[in-house]
């Protein structure tokens, strides 16, 4: 899933996957977070390596600031765009094609863990919290604060975040 999660770094960074725009994407911000996430993700499966679990999301927190849960799940093609300030309760559970901007948290309230949808879009500084959903095909706008379900294909923002507008994808 690392390389794949690469090759769409690449493609959603530079709009090509190929072999050098994949060494680029490699070597930008963020991917690192990734790396350390999905490793991680892998450990914490088996019972023997969840020490080692632990010790990749401490790891993740000190060299890339982010804060990722170690047993949050997400699906193919996870983008993490920058990885200062990013947090995400152990969990969230989210679909495929998830792109996080930088300071994005995703946290739950009294319990209860946001899941996401696939192909979804969460801008800078934005803030999902509670037990609740957002559709697939959506868009959160940079700092927005989600408390409230978002359904498909619709770009919400604001403090509370409100609907803004349907997008087709």
């Amino acid at each position: 899933m690392i390389i794949e999660d690469v090759q769409a770094k690449a493609q959603w960074l530079y709009g090509n996957n190929s072999i050098a725009y994949q060494l680029r994407a490699w070597l930008s911000d963020a991917t690192l977070c990734m790396v350390l996430y999905r490793s991680m993700s892998f450990c914490q499966r088996y019972q023997l390596l969840k020490p080692v679990a632990f010790f990749l999301h401490k790891l993740n927190a000190i060299l890339c600031g982010c804060v990722i849960g170690v047993n949050a799940r997400f699906g193919k093609r996870f983008i993490v765009l920058h990885s200062v300030g990013v947090v995400i309760n152990s969990a969230v559970v989210g679909g495929d094609d998830i792109v996080l901007e930088s300071g994005v948290v995703i946290g739950a309230e009294k319990g209860k863990s946001p899941t996401l949808g696939n192909n979804i879009f969460v801008g800078s500084g934005a803030k999902i919290v509670g037990g609740l959903t957002v559709g697939s095909n959506s868009i959160v706008g940079a700092n927005a604060v989600v408390v409230k379900s978002v359904s498909d294909n619709e770009v919400v923002g604001g403090v509370p975040a409100k609907f803004i507008k349907g997008v087709t994808i």
